[in-house]
């Protein structure tokens, strides 16, 4: 067995955004690869069978994601290149659903009306002239991974699936996504951020539009209906099978906390939402980029839903009913996404992954509790698995802080420590092999060890737990990292000469707040840096939010600043950044970088052209300007066939 090294990124293949037929029969995913030749990922969709056999590849790429069934099975809608396309479940040539003559910002991902006749989407309503000047009169004017958004907005499309009749349904200055159909098709949910919350980028509420309403000639028709009361943070909604209510993933309150499951009568707008599932202390993950999980669905009256548990997204059950969720009969290292119910059938799908495989799709009938593997893309059988040895840390205030230590069993003591702190604060680390993190495998490979650490402000422990760094960022959770540093260098497991630091975005954060905070780090690499909240606040596309909500706000805002402290710095400094980060402006890397400059210290900058704060999730993998030669294969290889259409 061979470790797995940095240059076999571009040999992963990586399933994502699974969607079950209606009758449970088969599964259509995006299949995922990086390609070395034009330094961009590439997507295309395949199927295969619940019932097992060899995923068949119905479209040949490279920006085919998205795929969602229709309600009879008989057809994939689909975004190619950010515009709806329609292909037969069966095979053949997509057919153009949107245009950039129809749709010139693109389209969004497809939701069905029940009688398959048309599918509504989220888009921008307009398109803005790159060189034309942005008129700013609200805080919302730019996005990380978009950019400048100026006044434009997504809105809410129904497009006519027989004739390609695209109609606007929503206007004005509110943001509206996420539409879901009400099961017979009148009406359309959707998630509304609007007025004054967008400044906040997140406060946001459940919308219904009624399609039954009369259209007047001229003028965009439908008026919104606001569903529920008070402030409330939307996520993801889909409505309830007899259409009494809406299921919301959400927050009745403008604050830091775990998203909860609700119920928002539309029976009676003005009510209050009612909390679900108030017996589990769990965060509900409905997924996102770095934040694995699953929409939460209904299976009968049942509701099946994700949520973090110990570093690690697991799928529940909660019976209708009930306050008590239960996990499904899963490995309990085993982290799930994109799971789906199939609507006419005892079966939900998901992607998953373990401490052996980055990413396979799997499903699970859930009468017989019975669990199956249906692919087989990353062949791991010659692969030297990293063994993630559970630990948890008392620090002296008293606090457990979890972990996990990464090393080859048969490397002696005493070798170099690498400590990596995870994104957020919000994020965690979790038991299982991902593509982002390859640096592991080859040092791991090379004698080191790797510490993994949950610190305070981690998700998947309560949420005690996930609200301990508040408004002390820096100075709640530095001991989490120090002392159990401390503990590994007393057990004589590592040098304590010979001991790194890295992190990205908060963990970029906290590596130039350490190395300012101590001496006992040799080298750091920090990536998607935090370094001066001042300037982040008025600057960042939710600097106002984190400012106000994470940091305290006040004078907190500069005490929690690492560029207060930079004259201690000593370690040598590499540090990573987008170039195009709006979440953490590039910015906060320059100063970083001048002042340590400025100082003497040993400091190198790397900025990642038109990179913004995802790249390392999703972004361009930056090839070498040469063809990597072959090797050892992980799976089929991508580049068996060659690319068609434009790639993204």
């Amino acid at each position: 067995m061979t470790p797995l090294t940095l240059d076999d990124i571009y040999r992963l293949q990586l399933p994502g955004d699974p969607d079950i037929s209606p009758d449970g029969s088969r599964v259509a995913y995006v299949l995922t690869s990086q390609d070395n030749v034009l330094d961009s990922a590439a997507h295309a969709i395949h199927v295969v069978a619940t019932a097992g056999g060899r995923p068949r590849r119905l479209t040949n790429g490279p920006a085919d994601t998205a795929p969602r069934w229709s309600p009879d099975g008989a057809t994939l809608a689909f975004l190619r290149a950010g515009q709806l396309h329609l292909i037969a479940a069966d095979g053949g040539e997509a057919r153009p659903l949107t245009t950039g003559q129809t749709r010139p910002g693109g389209a969004g991902v497809a939701a069905w009306s029940p009688d398959g006749t048309r599918i509504a989407f989220s888009a921008v309503d307009r398109v803005r002239d790159p060189a034309a000047p942005v008129v700013v009169d609200e805080a919302y004017w730019k996005a990380d991974g978009v950019g400048l958004v100026g006044a434009a907005r997504n809105q809410i499309f129904v497009v006519d699936v027989a004739d390609g009749r695209v109609e606007q349904l929503t206007d004005g200055t509110d943001d509206c996504t996420a539409p879901d159909w009400s099961p017979d098709g009148t009406r359309l949910a959707f998630v509304g951020r609007s007025g004054p919350g967008l400044e906040y980028l997140g406060v946001s509420a459940p919308y219904v539009l009624d399609l039954r309403l009369e259209l007047e000639p001229g003028r965009i028709p439908l008026t919104p209906q606001r569903i529920g009361t008070g402030t409330l943070l939307a996520g993801a909604l889909c409505w309830y099978p007899d259409a009494s209510a809406l299921l919301v993933t959400g927050r009745t309150s403008l604050s830091v906390g775990h998203l909860n499951l609700l119920r928002q009568s539309v029976a009676e707008p003005a009510a209050p939402p009612e909390l679900l599932g108030a017996d589990q202390d769990r965060n509900v993950m409905p997924g996102a980029p770095g934040y694995p999980g699953a929409l939460a669905q209904f299976h009968g009256e049942d509701i099946i839903y994700a949520v973090r548990d110990h570093g690690t997204s697991r799928l529940c059950r909660l019976p209708a009913g009930s306050d008590t969720a239960h996990y499904l009969d899963l490995p309990s290292r085993l982290g799930v996404s994109g799971a789906k119910v199939a609507a006419a059938a005892d079966v939900v799908v998901f992607v998953y992954s373990d401490e052996t495989t980055f990413g396979e799709v799997g499903v699970m009938d859930l009468g017989s509790g019975k669990f199956t593997r249906l692919t087989e893309h990353t062949a791991t059988a010659d692969i030297k698995p990293l063994v993630y040895q559970d630990r948890n840390f008392t620090v002296s205030d008293g606090t457990t802080v979890p972990g996990f230590v990464l090393r080859d069993p048969a490397a002696p003591a005493g070798g170099p420590l690498l400590v990596d702190v995870h994104g957020g604060p919000h994020n965690a680390w979790s038991p299982q092999a991902d593509a982002i993190h390859l640096y592991h495998h080859e040092l791991v490979a090379r004698g080191w060890t790797i510490l993994l650490l949950n610190i305070r402000g981690s998700d998947g422990y309560g949420e005690s737990h996930y609200l301990a760094a508040l408004g002390a960022w820096g100075k709640a959770d530095e001991r989490d990292v120090l002392e159990p540093v401390a503990a590994l260098v007393d057990e004589g497991l590592v040098d304590p000469v010979r001991v790194a630091l890295t992190g990205y975005s908060y963990g970029g954060f906290l590596s130039c707040w350490l190395s300012a905070r101590s001496e006992l780090f040799a080298a750091v690499v920090a990536g998607g840096v935090v370094t001066d909240l001042p300037s982040m606040a008025g600057t960042s596309d939710e600097g106002r939010a984190i400012a106000e909500f994470e940091v305290g706000g006040g004078d907190r805002i500069a005490r929690s600043s690492p560029l207060a402290y930079v004259d201690a710095v000593r370690a040598p400094t590499l540090i990573l950044h987008g170039a195009a980060d709006e979440r953490c402006p590039p910015g906060q890397a320059e100063q970083w970088f001048q002042a340590l400059k400025s100082r003497g210290a040993v400091v190198r900058m790397v900025l990642y052209p038109e990179a913004s704060h995802l790249f390392i999730l999703n972004g361009r993998p930056f090839a070498p300007r040469r063809l990597l030669p072959p090797t050892r294969g992980l799976g089929d290889s991508p580049h068996r066939q060659p690319p068609i259409g434009a790639h993204r």
